[in-house]
């Protein structure tokens, strides 16, 4: 199957990528590659259909943290854009153009316990997976749509000097998303662990 991979130059994406490559033909996009897409570029989402694919995956969406009581008007909406609305974008434009047997993997995120700075994201993560929760239920016949959910990876917690064991390691989360696009799963979140 011809897998379309966004956020394919970060840690994740470089992780799913790899996962998806023995079996599937996969064509990495990011915002440099020589197909290119950025979520708050809604063109952007319309041009990569232009590739016939069964599935598309997103890893490219992020909320960083960043206190309630400092957050803009302008930041607020800009996050929600990029990780939420940007995926919902993405999922519609993917609805109407893959096969019944496609399927559409979204990314969420997951705090183990409330952050200072997680409230934002939180409320991105929550909303993303009730949206696959819901979304799925009006593609009965079209393709799947799910959600990975992780929370920190081990490689993001050494860089930043913390103990990785404290975290899911980057090819567990990877596989979460291999299981997805090849499964039957429809609706569904998982939190790789």
């Amino acid at each position: 199957m011809k897998i379309v991979v966004l956020g394919a130059t970060g840690l994740v994406g470089r992780a799913v990528v790899a996962a998806l490559e023995p079996r599937h033909e996969v064509v990495p996009v990011s915002r440099t590659s020589a197909i290119r897409a950025d979520l708050a570029d809604p063109a952007s989402l319309d041009a990569l259909f232009s590739v016939d694919a069964g599935a598309v995956v997103c890893c490219a969406a992020n909320v960083p943290l960043r206190p309630l009581t400092e957050l803009g008007d302008e930041q607020v909406l800009d996050d929600l854009r990029g990780k939420l609305l940007g995926q919902v974008a993405l999922a519609r434009r993917a609805a109407a153009r893959l096969p019944a047997g496609g399927s559409i993997t979204l990314t969420g995120g997951t705090f183990t316990e409330p952050l200072p700075g997680s409230g934002l994201g939180a409320l991105v993560n929550a909303g993303l997976e009730g949206f696959v929760r819901s979304a799925a239920a009006e593609l009965p016949h079209g393709p799947r749509i799910n959600a990975v959910s992780p929370g920190w990876i081990s490689e993001t917690l050494v860089a930043m000097g913390e103990d990785g064991g404290r975290g899911t390691p980057v090819a567990v989360v990877a596989e979460a998303y291999r299981a997805l696009v090849e499964g039957e799963a429809h609706g569904t979140t998982v939190v790789p662990r």
